[in-house]
């Protein structure tokens, strides 16, 4: 029988050691997709447009577009 690994052993596995390049990139790209997603949501629950969102947000409605595609580089002091 195949021995259960939990999840970290398998990240640790697949992008490496938590601190290593690899790793900290499908981190970094797994909270921007998480983030986008989430933005996405509340925009429709609001009912509004990715460009009826970037002029109450003071952005474009490329930048908004890129967020919710898990593209943007947005880090979380951004949101704060």
């Amino acid at each position: 029988m195949k021995k259960l690994t939990t999840f970290e052993e398998h990240l640790d596995k697949q992008y490496g050691k938590k601190g290593s390049i690899r790793r900290d990139k499908f981190e970094a790209d797994s909270i921007s997709f998480r983030l986008g997603e989430m933005l996405r949501e509340e925009r429709k629950k609001a009912k509004l447009t990715q460009e009826q969102l970037a002029e109450k947000t003071g952005t474009k409605k490329s930048y908004i577009s890129r967020i919710e595609a898990g593209k943007s580089d947005i880090q979380k002091h951004s949101l704060e």
